[in-house]
C-alpha cells in the first residue's frame, strides 16, 4: 500500500519533510500542515511552508482547512500559481478551535456546505482533490448523509480516521463503522488512526485488503523509519533506527541554528522532535532529553542514545 505521511502542526514543516525524505525511505506522499485563512488572509507561515523552493524533490500535497467553498476558492487561487497538481481538504481536524467555526470535522454535520465545496471541486478541472475526514463530528453515522455527495465528486481518494471529531484522539477507533464505509465508498480509500507499529499496519492490511494506502502521523514521528520498514517487509535493528533518528535530529538542529537566533529558542524548538519517541527510546532516555535545561546537557543526552 502507499504510505501517506500525515501533517502535524509544529512537527512536519518543510525542514522536517526535506530531511525525512532524504534520510528515510518508504513515504509516497507528504502533506503540509493545513493552510487556512486568518483575518481574511493566508497565514504567512503557511505560505512559507508551501513554497516550491522549500520542497524540491518532495512528493508534496498541500492540505487546506476551510469552512465553505469561498474559502476553498481563495486558497486554490493562492496555490494554483505554484503548480501543485493536487490539494487535500481537511474535514477531520477535531480541535474545537477549528470545529466551532465549521472547519475540519465541524463541516461534517453540514451537508449543504459540503455540497458547495464539492461543486467547486467538480468545476476545478486543472487540480485534483482528496479529502481527509472522520466519521462525523458528534455521531459516527454523519458520513452516511455525505456519501452520495462524495460519491458524485471526482476525488483521487478519501482518507478516513474512524473516530468522531468529539472523540479527538481518545477512545477506540470504530472499526465496524470503517468497514461499513469501505463497502459503499466508490473512491480509493486510505486508513488513518492509531498505526504505530508494523504489526498495526499489517493487521489493517489483512483486514482491509482493498485499501489503496495508509496514513501515518504519530507513528512516523515516534519511529521515522516505520514506512521504510513496512516497504522492506522487516523491522530494522534498534541500532540502525537510533542512528537514523540521530541523523534526522542533527539535520534539523543545523537548520534551526541557521534560522533561529538564540540557543535557548533553538533548544525549545528542537526538543519537540522527541515528543512522540518515548516508545522508541525508552522512558529513561526520553525523559533525560526532555529534562535537559541547557543545550550542552541536551546534546549530551542525545549522544548517550548510541
Amino acid at each position: 500500500m502507499n504510505i501517506h505521511f500525515a501533517p502535524l502542526q509544529g512537527y512536519t514543516e518543510d525542514c522536517y519533510r526535506r530531511l525525512h525524505h532524504a534520510l528515510c525511505e518508504g513515504v509516497d506522499v507528504y502533506y503540509t500542515p493545513f493552510m487556512r485563512l486568518e483575518h481574511g488572509e493566508v497565514r504567512s507561515k503557511d505560505l512559507r511552508d508551501v513554497q516550491p523552493e522549500r520542497n524540491q524533490g518532495i512528493p508534496l500535497v498541500p492540505q487546506v482547512i476551510v469552512r465553505d467553498a469561498d474559502e476553498l476558492q481563495r486558497l486554490i487561487d493562492v496555490l494554483r500559481p505554484m503548480d501543485y497538481q493536487r490539494v487535500d481538504i481537511n474535514m477531520g481536524c477535531p480541535f474545537p478551535l477549528q470545529t466551532r467555526h465549521g472547519r475540519g470535522a465541524g463541516l461534517l454535520p453540514h451537508p449543504d456546505q459540503v455540497e458547495r465545496i464539492c461543486s467547486l471541486i467538480r468545476q476545478s478541472a486543472d487540480i485534483q482533490f482528496s479529502i481527509k475526514m472522520r466519521l462525523g463530528l458528534t455521531s459516527p453515522d454523519e458520513w452516511q448523509t455525505l456519501m452520495p455527495i462524495l460519491a458524485d465528486t471526482p476525488l483521487t481518494h478519501i482518507t478516513l480516521h474512524p473516530r468522531t471529531g468529539a472523540q479527538g484522539y481518545k477512545g477506540e477507533v470504530l472499526m465496524e463503522a470503517f468497514e461499513a464505509f469501505v463497502h459503499v465508498c466508490p473512491h480509493p480509500l486510505v486508513y488513518n488512526g492509531d498505526l504505530t507499529t508494523l504489526a498495526d499496519i499489517r493487521r489493517i492490511e489483512q483486514r482491509f485488503p482493498t485499501l489503496s494506502g495508509i496514513m501515518l502521523g504519530r507513528g512516523l514521528l515516534a519511529r521515522p523509519t516505520l514506512a521504510e520498514e513496512y516497504k522492506r517487509g522487516e523491522a530494522m535493528t534498534d541500532t540502525d533506527v537510533i542512528q537514523r533518528i540521530k541523523a534526522l535530529h542533527d539535520g534539523l538542529l543545523a537548520d534551526y541554528r541557521r534560522i533561529i537566533p538564540s540557543e535557548a529558542q533553538q533548544l525549545q524548538k528542537v526538543r519537540t522532535f522527541w515528543d512522540y519517541m518515548e516508545p522508541t527510546l525508552g522512558r529513561k532516555a526520553w525523559k533525560k532529553i526532555h529534562k535537559a535545561g541547557s543545550m550542552r546537557n541536551y546534546l549530551a543526552a542525545v549522544d548517550e542514545l548510541g
